[in-house]
């Protein structure tokens, strides 16, 4: 004799319907992303262009959208990690995609905050210094290349290496964690990640210039007139490339990462302003990347 059908039966049977429609989904959605891969590769064929697949500007704009539209109880760190997961999926169904992360044994919280970000099946190889990272993606051996976020105090900082006037050079492209921090072991410094795809904008963005300067400016100066042409600094580390040359006259040559608070393109007008304004003083100003401002979840 079948036994008598209880609400909690009914409950989980509702649960097996609504998995099998998230499946679904999914299904449906890989099945869109199959579309888009089709054309950029057909785009990129008529260009004669590498087809780009990673776009973390579109990325950042989706999960900013879910969250705007989230509510209940479900926490929103983990919608957010569930989306990473499947964007990463989606992205490598179009293309190849490989990570190499700066994760030296006493350093393991870098590789957890890329697998949080990237999901747990692309592939990752660990390197011993920001500088293998960066040339697995100069060298094609690695899409995205996981570095620390620039510190005052870094030595050789590894951003020098991106400052180039190539419009193809690996740049700025994320700010990790996006979503929260994880159960990353031990390491609370943020991490950037770097790749050759165009920093775009989102509504809500960072930008990192690389401001170069031939001769004897402060760096308070240069906050007053970065201020002055609408660019407002909201970070700065200063490098003294003591016998490098930088190609430019004068004495005393200093190289500043400066994060600016909105999105700046290598073509902004401001860039040319900030030159003009500073006199006889030599400025060479390059666009090394931004990123998306990270989601707030609490």
């Amino acid at each position: 004799m079948a036994a008598a059908r209880t609400p909690l039966d009914d409950l989980r049977r509702e649960i097996d319907q609504i998995d099998d429609a998230i499946h679904d989904l999914l299904m449906r959605r890989a099945a869109v992303v199959e579309r888009i891969g089709a054309a950029k590769g057909n785009g990129a064929a008529d260009s004669g262009a590498q087809p780009v697949f990673l776009r973390p500007a579109r990325e950042a704009t989706i999960l900013r959208r879910l969250m705007a539209r989230h509510a209940g109880t479900f926490p929103a760190q983990v919608v957010v990690r569930i989306w990473r997961e499947m964007i990463t999926a989606f992205t490598r169904m179009q293309g190849p995609f490989a990570v190499a992360v700066y994760a030296p044994e006493d350093r393991r919280g870098f590789w957890d905050v890329a697998r949080d970000h990237f999901g747990g099946f692309v592939p990752m190889t660990a390197v011993n210094t920001p500088a293998a990272a960066l040339r697995a993606v100069s060298e094609g051996a690695a899409t995205v290349a996981v570095v620390p976020y620039p510190a005052e105090d870094d030595s050789d900082p590894w951003w020098r290496f991106l400052v180039s006037a190539d419009a193809g050079r690996p740049q700025v492209v994320a700010r990790l964690p996006f979503g929260g921090r994880g159960n990353a072991r031990g390491e609370n410094r943020d991490a950037l990640a770097i790749a050759a795809v165009p920093h775009e904008p989102t509504g809500d963005d960072r930008t990192l210039l690389s401001i170069e300067i031939g001769g004897d400016l402060s760096r308070g100066r240069l906050k007053d007139l970065l201020e002055a042409c609408g660019l407002p600094p909201v970070g700065f580390c200063t490098w003294h490339p003591a016998g490098h040359a930088t190609g430019m006259s004068g004495g005393g040559p200093s190289v500043h990462l400066v994060e600016v608070g909105d999105f700046v393109g290598q073509a902004d007008p401001r860039l040319a302003k900030l030159t003009e304004r500073s006199g006889d003083i030599p400025v060479r100003v390059t666009v090394v990347g931004g990123y998306a401002v990270p989601l707030h979840l609490g």
